[in-house]
């Protein structure tokens, strides 16, 4: 598979050939289309899920909750001498969770906290001995168009997907001086098993379909592979002078108010 060339000569995704990836809850939905995308790229994978199932897939699985820190630690030194260091961290594990401020409990908030944002610093402490070692050192956060835009009934995980933006600004800055970069990229609604679910939970699942999928201009849901793409380029070497960079991957919901089609 070949891309465009950047400055440095190296080509789209023919440049993760060798590096070795990190990918949590790469079990499922964008997680698992990141990690195909990286190993299809020619990069060595490991996947960290609380239930990693590769099967016949080509990258390595652990078993790993983004939520416990001596989990993550153990599995991430795992991943490390399995792969032979760490040249990218890819934080895509993390939870939904659907209500207004005065529908979920202070567990809740909590839980998905702990999970959507402290799993991204559990993960990245863990992995920056190795990344300092490697020279295309690169962690890219999976956040959200929740972080930018108001939508009804997601004020937790807006609260979450908000720090998540926050926390990869300023990893940015803290860590540019000694090589690594830290971006992410802000999907719009995925169709991914997650949002399969709450379709399935809507009293008509076909016109709530239509629904998410018309707030978005391209009109359609965006897919796990799009995604994918995107954080295979901020975690590659062709984006080697990007860092601190919200790579929006939305059909255009975050910028565009285009006019409604005529009738």
């Amino acid at each position: 598979m070949t891309g465009t060339t950047d400055g440095a000569g190296t080509t789209g995704t023919d440049g993760l050939r060798g590096l070795r990836a990190l990918v949590t809850g790469g079990g499922s939905g964008i997680g698992r289309a990141v990690t195909r995308a990286l190993a299809s790229g020619g990069a060595h994978a490991a996947v960290l899920d609380l239930a990693p199932d590769c099967g016949e897939e080509p990258w390595t699985g652990l078993t790993a909750d983004v939520a416990d820190d001596a989990s993550v630690r153990a599995a991430v030194e795992e991943a490390a001498a399995r792969l032979g260091g760490i040249d990218i961290v890819v934080n895509s594990a993390g939870i939904g969770a659907v209500g207004t401020v005065e529908d979920n409990p202070d567990e809740q908030w909590h839980r998905v906290l702990d999970v959507n944002v402290l799993g991204i610093v559990r993960t990245t402490r863990a992995a920056l001995p190795h990344l300092r070692r490697s020279a295309h050192a690169s962690v890219v956060n999976i956040c959200s168009i929740a972080a930018t835009a108001g939508l009804p009934r997601r004020a937790l995980y807006s609260a979450s997907k908000g720090a998540v933006a926050s926390l990869t600004l300023a990893m940015a800055a803290d860590h540019v001086h000694e090589g690594i970069r830290v971006n992410c990229v802000n999907p719009g609604t995925v169709d991914t098993p997650w949002v399969a679910r709450l379709l399935d939970a809507a009293g008509d699942p076909g016109a709530e379909r239509a629904v998410l999928e018309a707030r978005q201009p391209m009109g359609r849901l965006v897919t796990a592979e799009e995604v994918a793409a995107a954080v295979v380029y901020l975690a590659g070497p062709a984006s080697a002078s990007v860092t601190g960079t919200a790579l929006a991957v939305d059909g255009g919901m975050a910028g565009l108010r285009p006019r409604p089609a005529a009738r």
